[in-house]
């Protein structure tokens, strides 16, 4: 049995991580629980429900509301639990990430998974990695301290290469092949992707998500990072790293080998299975979720990436070469306009315009403010990554409402 702790349990992952660890009593113990405290009455729930041993929250002040939400949700059950730790405050996610465990879940949102990412790493535990901003931002940081497969991908796409990546030996693979499902826009002109109203990007036609990732897949934005997430984890070049439309989302990615063999991991659209390997890795959770019916009739199509109406993937690209601050920055700045655009104040399409506005002025030396001037990789900090987050954020906004009053 593998003893976890879930990191965002009340978001989508977290939520799909409970039912799997609830489906399977005899592989998975959840040990400890850690989420914003937005929601207590949710998190309470939850902790009462598998018995918890600590409970971590961001916000401050949240743990009268969440105490009470407990006592209440144990009162439901009409069990005894054992005593509960309560941690609160920014750090709350951080020391949750050094609990006692065999599998830190990372499934925070943006960057606010980079901390919790290095404390789990550099305590030894195995990291089961929803959060693919802490690997993005944090590059050669994360990569430093990460043992051979300490990282466990829990991305649909990266759990699809590591499948694949079994099949032979690293000098072996010619190339790896991320797919996307294209978004809710796939075919659009750039015309009408002016026009995209938040409504419109959050209904993404395959999968159901957080907000952030659900507009960086309507962007492509998230497919630009996973190329930039994919190099790191599986230390494949940039040029050798390709993106295509598919948009089933059946097959999740591919690896294509020297010798013209290619293979492919194909599951419906379920992040539970990802989810499950990710949490007993390297072993398959029985029923983890429901496999494809070859009973009956199906077409899988594929189509080439249309870089000129989403030029993320190019621009993620640039990102990733450069390295050191400037991943960090890619990923600040799109989160910054992703915030913005649900918010109703630039333009869908200012999105990866403000990001690309924002990397150029960090590589070309920034503008003299305390994290604008592009670091390297050798030489990264904690501090230069989150000074270049910071910066990025608000030039971001900076640039963004220029476009939007038709300065630039």
């Amino acid at each position: 049995m593998r003893s976890v702790v879930i990191l965002g349990s009340t978001g989508s992952i977290g939520t799909q991580a409970l039912d799997i660890a609830a489906r399977n009593p005899d592989l998975f113990r959840i040990v400890g629980l850690g989420s914003s405290g937005r929601d207590v009455g949710l998190i309470a729930a939850q902790a009462a429900q598998f018995d918890v041993e600590v409970v971590a929250l961001t916000q401050m002040g949240s743990e009268v509301a969440f105490q009470e939400a407990f006592d209440a949700a144990i009162a439901s059950l009409g069990k005894r639990l054992r005593t509960i730790t309560v941690l609160v405050g920014d750090q709350a996610q951080g020391e949750l990430a050094v609990w006692d465990c065999d599998v830190v879940l990372n499934g925070l949102a943006g960057a606010a998974g980079l901390v919790p990412t290095l404390e789990a790493l550099s305590a030894g535990r195995t990291l089961a990695l929803a959060n693919k901003e802490s690997l993005i931002i944090g590059g050669d940081l994360v990569r430093a301290i990460a043992k051979p497969e300490q990282i466990v991908a829990v991305d649909s796409e990266h759990s699809a290469l590591a499948q694949a990546l079994r099949g032979g030996k690293h000098h072996e693979v010619k190339r790896l092949v991320l797919t996307a499902s294209g978004g809710p826009f796939r075919g659009w002109s750039n015309d009408a992707l002016e026009m995209v109203t938040p409504e419109q990007a959050l209904k993404h036609p395959t999968w159901t998500m957080g907000p952030l990732v659900t507009i960086n897949s309507a962007t492509l934005m998230n497919k630009g990072l996973e190329v930039i997430e994919a190099h790191l984890l599986f230390d494949i070049a940039y040029d050798a790293i390709d993106v295509v439309v598919h948009p089933q989302s059946i097959v999740h990615s591919m690896v294509e080998f020297q010798d013209g063999s290619t293979l492919a991991q194909a599951s419906p659209p379920d992040m539970r299975l990802p989810i499950a390997l990710g949490m007993a890795w390297p072993d398959r959770v029985p029923n983890a979720s429901t496999g494809c019916d070859w009973t009956q009739a199906a077409t899988w199509e594929f189509f080439p990436l249309d870089e000129e109406a989403f030029p993320a993937v190019s621009l993620a690209r640039k990102a990733g070469q450069a390295g050191g601050t400037a991943t960090a920055v890619f990923n600040a700045a799109d989160e910054a306009c992703v915030a913005a655009f649900l918010d109703r104040t630039i333009a869908f399409t200012h999105i990866v315009r403000t990001v690309g506005a924002v990397l150029a002025e960090h590589l070309d030396g920034g503008d003299g403010r305390i994290g604008s001037t592009w670091i390297a990789g050798n030489s990264l900090t904690l501090e230069n990554v989150i000074a270049a987050d910071l910066w990025a954020r608000q030039r971001a906004l900076e640039i963004s409402v220029s476009y939007s009053e038709g300065v630039r």
